[in-house]
């Protein structure tokens, strides 16, 4: 199994990028996402996931673990295969699909090439609870909407979740929450925990 490939980006599409690994070239299906923070002839990382049919064998490389776990969500939606899963995370990148899911934003899956409402609406009923969390609910009824929360830590908690979804540590996220408005809803957290983290980084 391969987990990741590094060396030098050989090649480099909008679509697909080939990492020359000890004179090995692997030729990667990225996302526009990957693509844009990839630069040829410099070194890179990209972690794997692969898909192995009868007729073919395929690489799909990403940027970060963050938008593999997404791609893995994506593709585990019936009716979602690996051309639509890269089309989305094309469309928005892994936070904004994750924004998209909790707050039921069917224009922001439909903008992908490809997707339609019923599939963008299935895309979300089914991946709504496992990124925001078993045992938090959200209403997706309104549109863009999140459900008023019951007690006011409940957009916190389910903020956390969802960065957690996007693979960074409790201890990471305790530190981007820190000084977040605690009348602001759950989207406006998960923005201005990335946003923390960006500038960190």
């Amino acid at each position: 199994m391969l987990y990741y490939v590094s060396g030098a980006v050989t090649i480099l599409e909008p679509a697909l990028a080939v990492i020359d690994c000890g004179g090995v070239g692997y030729g990667c299906r990225i996302t526009a996402y990957t693509a844009a923070q990839l630069k040829l002839n410099q070194t890179a990382r990209l972690y794997i996931t692969e898909s192995i049919r009868e007729d073919a064998y395929d690489l799909y490389g990403f940027i970060s673990k963050e938008e593999q776990h997404c791609f893995q969500l994506l593709t585990s939606v019936t009716g979602v295969g690996p051309k639509a899963a890269l089309a989305i995370l094309s469309a928005g990148g892994p936070q904004n699909f994750t924004l998209a899911v909790m707050t039921g934003d069917e224009k922001m899956l439909t903008a992908a090439q490809g997707v339609g409402k019923k599939l963008a609406q299935r895309i979300i009923l089914e991946l709504k609870d496992k990124i925001g969390g078993s045992g938090m609910e959200l209403d997706f009824s309104g549109g863009a909407s999140v459900a008023a929360p019951v007690q006011q830590g409940n957009n916190v908690a389910l903020a956390t979740a969802a960065l957690q979804e996007l693979g960074y540590s409790p201890a990471e996220i305790a530190a981007a929450l820190k000084g977040v408005d605690a009348s602001a809803s759950t989207e406006e957290m998960v923005r201005y925990a990335l946003r923390a983290m960006v500038m960190k980084g």
